[in-house]
Protein backbone atom coordinates (compact mmCIF):
# COMPACT_ATOMS: atom_id res chain seq x y z
CA UNK A 1 0.00 0.00 0.00
CA UNK A 2 1.41 3.61 -0.53
CA UNK A 3 1.95 5.74 1.79
CA UNK A 4 0.40 9.43 2.38
CA UNK A 5 3.35 11.38 0.88
CA UNK A 6 3.89 8.96 -2.26
CA UNK A 7 1.96 10.84 -5.20
CA UNK A 8 1.24 9.15 -8.63
CA UNK A 9 0.74 10.82 -12.08
CA UNK A 10 -0.39 9.05 -15.27
CA UNK A 11 0.77 10.09 -18.80
CA UNK A 12 -0.88 9.05 -21.97
CA UNK A 13 0.66 8.58 -24.97
CA UNK A 14 4.19 8.73 -23.24
CA UNK A 15 6.13 5.66 -24.56
CA UNK A 16 8.19 8.35 -26.62
CA UNK A 17 8.28 11.82 -28.09
CA UNK A 18 6.59 14.60 -25.71
CA UNK A 19 4.92 12.10 -23.20
CA UNK A 20 7.94 10.04 -22.41
CA UNK A 21 9.65 13.89 -22.13
CA UNK A 22 7.26 14.74 -19.68
CA UNK A 23 7.36 10.90 -17.79
CA UNK A 24 11.13 11.73 -17.60
CA UNK A 25 10.20 14.92 -15.52
CA UNK A 26 7.79 13.88 -13.27
CA UNK A 27 9.74 10.73 -12.44
CA UNK A 28 12.48 13.18 -11.50
CA UNK A 29 10.09 14.89 -9.63
CA UNK A 30 9.87 11.91 -8.02
CA UNK A 31 5.73 11.16 -8.81
CA UNK A 32 5.20 7.22 -9.50
CA UNK A 33 4.41 7.45 -12.99
CA UNK A 34 2.13 5.39 -14.88
CA UNK A 35 2.64 5.41 -18.51
CA UNK A 36 -0.20 4.26 -21.04
CA UNK A 37 0.46 3.72 -24.81
CA UNK A 38 -1.50 2.11 -27.78
CA UNK A 39 2.09 0.01 -27.90
CA UNK A 40 2.48 -1.49 -24.61
CA UNK A 41 5.09 -3.38 -25.05
CA UNK A 42 7.07 0.14 -25.97
CA UNK A 43 5.11 1.79 -22.56
CA UNK A 44 6.96 -1.27 -20.63
CA UNK A 45 10.27 -0.48 -22.23
CA UNK A 46 9.74 2.83 -21.47
CA UNK A 47 8.80 3.02 -17.86
CA UNK A 48 11.80 0.55 -17.26
CA UNK A 49 14.30 2.74 -18.97
CA UNK A 50 12.99 5.83 -17.11
CA UNK A 51 11.89 4.74 -14.05
CA UNK A 52 8.50 5.08 -14.23
CA UNK A 53 6.54 2.35 -12.15
CA UNK A 54 4.36 0.77 -14.78
CA UNK A 55 3.91 1.01 -18.26
CA UNK A 56 0.45 -0.56 -19.96
CA UNK A 57 -1.23 -0.85 -22.81
CA UNK A 58 -3.87 1.93 -23.34
CA UNK A 59 -5.91 2.62 -26.33
CA UNK A 60 -7.42 6.54 -25.05
CA UNK A 61 -10.33 6.02 -27.72
CA UNK A 62 -11.83 3.38 -24.98
CA UNK A 63 -13.36 5.09 -21.40
CA UNK A 64 -12.53 1.98 -19.99
CA UNK A 65 -8.84 2.30 -20.21
CA UNK A 66 -8.25 5.74 -18.63
CA UNK A 67 -9.98 3.90 -15.72
CA UNK A 68 -7.67 1.10 -15.89
CA UNK A 69 -5.13 3.45 -16.11
CA UNK A 70 -6.18 5.17 -13.21
CA UNK A 71 -6.75 2.10 -11.22
CA UNK A 72 -2.67 1.46 -11.90
CA UNK A 73 -1.70 4.76 -10.51
CA UNK A 74 -4.00 4.57 -7.35
CA UNK A 75 -2.01 1.12 -6.00
CA UNK A 76 1.70 3.77 -5.88
CA UNK A 77 0.29 6.87 -4.46
CA UNK A 78 -2.31 9.36 -4.63
CA UNK A 79 -3.35 10.51 -8.07
CA UNK A 80 -2.14 13.96 -8.47
CA UNK A 81 -1.44 14.62 -11.75
CA UNK A 82 -2.95 13.03 -15.42
CA UNK A 83 -0.82 14.42 -18.93
CA UNK A 84 -3.47 13.57 -21.50
CA UNK A 85 -0.65 13.69 -24.33
CA UNK A 86 -1.94 10.87 -26.89
CA UNK A 87 -2.59 12.34 -30.39
CA UNK A 88 -2.49 11.64 -33.68
CA UNK A 89 -1.65 14.55 -36.70
CA UNK A 90 -2.57 13.24 -40.17
CA UNK A 91 -2.55 16.30 -41.97
CA UNK A 92 -4.16 17.46 -44.61
CA UNK A 93 -6.83 19.74 -46.11
CA UNK A 94 -10.83 18.54 -45.28
CA UNK A 95 -11.26 17.15 -48.52
CA UNK A 96 -7.99 15.24 -48.90
CA UNK A 97 -8.48 13.80 -45.40
CA UNK A 98 -10.41 10.02 -45.58
CA UNK A 99 -13.46 9.44 -43.38
CA UNK A 100 -11.13 6.78 -41.61
CA UNK A 101 -8.85 9.79 -40.81
CA UNK A 102 -10.93 12.06 -39.62
CA UNK A 103 -12.75 9.65 -37.45
CA UNK A 104 -9.18 8.82 -35.99
CA UNK A 105 -8.02 12.78 -35.61
CA UNK A 106 -11.59 13.04 -33.21
CA UNK A 107 -11.08 9.79 -31.59
CA UNK A 108 -7.56 10.15 -30.39
CA UNK A 109 -7.59 13.85 -29.92
CA UNK A 110 -10.81 14.81 -28.58
CA UNK A 111 -12.78 11.68 -27.13
CA UNK A 112 -9.41 10.98 -25.57
CA UNK A 113 -8.58 13.57 -23.78
CA UNK A 114 -12.15 13.81 -22.79
CA UNK A 115 -12.35 9.97 -21.34
CA UNK A 116 -8.41 11.08 -19.63
CA UNK A 117 -9.78 14.31 -18.20
CA UNK A 118 -13.31 12.36 -16.97
CA UNK A 119 -11.21 9.86 -15.35
CA UNK A 120 -8.38 11.99 -13.66
CA UNK A 121 -11.62 14.11 -11.99
CA UNK A 122 -12.95 10.95 -10.38
CA UNK A 123 -9.39 9.18 -9.56
CA UNK A 124 -8.33 13.40 -7.51
CA UNK A 125 -8.53 12.53 -4.00
CA UNK A 126 -9.36 15.75 -1.42
CA UNK A 127 -6.34 17.07 -2.23
CA UNK A 128 -6.98 17.74 -6.12
CA UNK A 129 -4.60 17.83 -9.04
CA UNK A 130 -3.86 18.99 -11.96
CA UNK A 131 -4.69 17.72 -15.75
CA UNK A 132 -2.46 18.96 -18.37
CA UNK A 133 -3.96 17.98 -21.84
CA UNK A 134 -1.70 18.68 -24.78
CA UNK A 135 -3.44 20.72 -27.55
CA UNK A 136 -1.51 22.45 -30.19
CA UNK A 137 -0.95 26.15 -31.76
CA UNK A 138 -3.16 24.75 -34.25
CA UNK A 139 -5.86 25.19 -31.98
CA UNK A 140 -5.96 28.99 -31.56
CA UNK A 141 -6.17 29.87 -35.03
CA UNK A 142 -6.89 29.13 -38.52
CA UNK A 143 -4.32 26.91 -39.89
CA UNK A 144 -5.03 25.94 -43.83
CA UNK A 145 -3.68 22.31 -44.34
CA UNK A 146 -4.48 21.53 -40.69
CA UNK A 147 -8.27 21.79 -41.16
CA UNK A 148 -9.31 18.69 -38.76
CA UNK A 149 -6.28 18.50 -36.75
CA UNK A 150 -6.94 22.08 -35.56
CA UNK A 151 -10.67 21.69 -35.00
CA UNK A 152 -9.95 18.69 -32.85
CA UNK A 153 -6.95 20.88 -30.69
CA UNK A 154 -9.49 23.92 -30.51
CA UNK A 155 -11.64 21.56 -28.84
CA UNK A 156 -9.15 20.68 -26.59
CA UNK A 157 -8.52 24.25 -25.49
CA UNK A 158 -12.26 24.77 -24.89
CA UNK A 159 -12.63 21.96 -23.15
CA UNK A 160 -9.70 22.75 -20.75
CA UNK A 161 -11.21 26.21 -20.56
CA UNK A 162 -14.38 25.05 -19.40
CA UNK A 163 -13.67 22.03 -17.40
CA UNK A 164 -11.34 23.93 -15.48
CA UNK A 165 -13.99 26.98 -14.05
CA UNK A 166 -16.46 23.56 -13.15
CA UNK A 167 -13.57 22.18 -11.77
CA UNK A 168 -14.14 21.72 -7.91
CA UNK A 169 -11.54 23.15 -5.60
CA UNK A 170 -7.84 21.89 -5.80
CA UNK A 171 -8.35 20.79 -8.94
CA UNK A 172 -7.14 22.62 -11.95
CA UNK A 173 -7.03 21.85 -15.58
CA UNK A 174 -4.44 23.09 -18.34
CA UNK A 175 -4.25 22.88 -22.32
CA UNK A 176 -0.15 23.33 -23.69
CA UNK A 177 -0.06 24.61 -27.25
CA UNK A 178 3.07 24.05 -28.86
CA UNK A 179 4.10 25.01 -32.33
CA UNK A 180 5.84 22.00 -34.89
CA UNK A 181 7.22 19.68 -32.43
CA UNK A 182 10.66 17.72 -33.84
CA UNK A 183 8.88 14.24 -32.98
CA UNK A 184 7.60 11.35 -35.44
CA UNK A 185 4.48 12.83 -35.61
CA UNK A 186 6.05 16.03 -37.63
CA UNK A 187 8.60 13.72 -39.57
CA UNK A 188 5.78 11.69 -40.92
CA UNK A 189 4.00 14.76 -42.13
CA UNK A 190 3.76 15.72 -46.17
CA UNK A 191 6.58 17.92 -46.70
CA UNK A 192 4.99 19.30 -49.56
CA UNK A 193 1.42 19.65 -47.56
CA UNK A 194 0.67 23.38 -47.01
CA UNK A 195 0.25 22.34 -42.91
CA UNK A 196 4.18 21.27 -42.66
CA UNK A 197 4.50 24.18 -44.64
CA UNK A 198 3.37 26.69 -42.69
CA UNK A 199 4.65 24.65 -39.24
CA UNK A 200 8.15 25.56 -40.54
CA UNK A 201 7.34 28.79 -41.27
CA UNK A 202 7.68 29.61 -37.70
CA UNK A 203 10.88 29.78 -37.10
CA UNK A 204 12.75 26.75 -35.18
CA UNK A 205 11.00 23.66 -34.48
CA UNK A 206 10.81 23.14 -30.84
CA UNK A 207 12.37 20.32 -28.97
CA UNK A 208 10.89 17.90 -27.00
CA UNK A 209 12.43 18.83 -23.84
CA UNK A 210 11.19 22.54 -24.29
CA UNK A 211 7.06 21.31 -24.76
CA UNK A 212 7.59 19.07 -21.78
CA UNK A 213 9.18 21.18 -19.66
CA UNK A 214 6.54 23.72 -20.13
CA UNK A 215 3.94 21.12 -19.66
CA UNK A 216 5.05 19.84 -16.51
CA UNK A 217 5.79 23.90 -15.04
CA UNK A 218 1.84 24.14 -15.53
CA UNK A 219 1.22 21.87 -12.75
CA UNK A 220 0.15 23.71 -9.51
CA UNK A 221 -0.09 26.56 -11.82
CA UNK A 222 -2.99 28.66 -12.21
CA UNK A 223 -2.35 29.38 -16.06
CA UNK A 224 -4.73 27.72 -18.15
CA UNK A 225 -3.44 27.94 -21.13
CA UNK A 226 0.01 28.18 -22.27
CA UNK A 227 1.11 28.64 -26.11
CA UNK A 228 4.72 27.72 -26.42
CA UNK A 229 6.67 30.00 -27.99
CA UNK A 230 4.20 32.88 -26.10
CA UNK A 231 5.16 35.42 -28.91
CA UNK A 232 4.00 32.41 -32.03
CA UNK A 233 0.68 32.07 -29.86
CA UNK A 234 -0.09 35.94 -29.98
CA UNK A 235 0.40 36.04 -33.88
CA UNK A 236 -1.98 32.91 -34.40
CA UNK A 237 -4.89 34.45 -32.32
CA UNK A 238 -4.45 37.49 -33.79
CA UNK A 239 -5.33 35.62 -37.15
CA UNK A 240 -8.22 34.43 -34.95
CA UNK A 241 -9.80 38.00 -35.32
CA UNK A 242 -9.34 38.24 -39.22
CA UNK A 243 -9.20 34.76 -40.09
CA UNK A 244 -10.09 36.15 -43.87
CA UNK A 245 -6.91 37.53 -44.25
CA UNK A 246 -5.24 33.83 -43.84
CA UNK A 247 -6.31 32.83 -47.29
CA UNK A 248 -4.12 35.25 -48.63
CA UNK A 249 -1.34 35.41 -46.07
CA UNK A 250 -0.89 31.27 -45.88
CA UNK A 251 0.59 31.40 -49.29
CA UNK A 252 3.76 33.77 -48.22
CA UNK A 253 4.08 31.87 -44.89
CA UNK A 254 4.13 28.48 -46.76
CA UNK A 255 6.76 29.82 -49.18
CA UNK A 256 8.56 31.08 -45.96
CA UNK A 257 8.47 27.24 -44.80
CA UNK A 258 9.43 25.79 -48.05
CA UNK A 259 12.82 27.74 -47.79
CA UNK A 260 12.80 26.99 -44.08
CA UNK A 261 13.19 22.94 -44.90
CA UNK A 262 15.26 23.34 -48.01
CA UNK A 263 17.84 24.81 -45.18
CA UNK A 264 17.57 21.96 -42.51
Amino acid sequence: MPTALQTSCVVTGGARGIGRGIAELMVARGHHVVIGDLDGWAAAATAAEIGAVAGLAQDVRDPASHRLVAEEAGRHGALTAWFNNAGVGDDGTLAELSEEQVRRLVEVNLLGTTWGTRAALAAFGPAGGDVVNIASLAGLGPVPGYSMYAATKAAVVSLSTSVNAEAPRGVRVHAVCPDGVDTAMLAAQDPAGLGSQLVWSGGPILSVDEVATAAVSLVGSRRVVRAVPGWRGGVVRGSAVAPGLMQHAARVFAAQGRRAMRRR
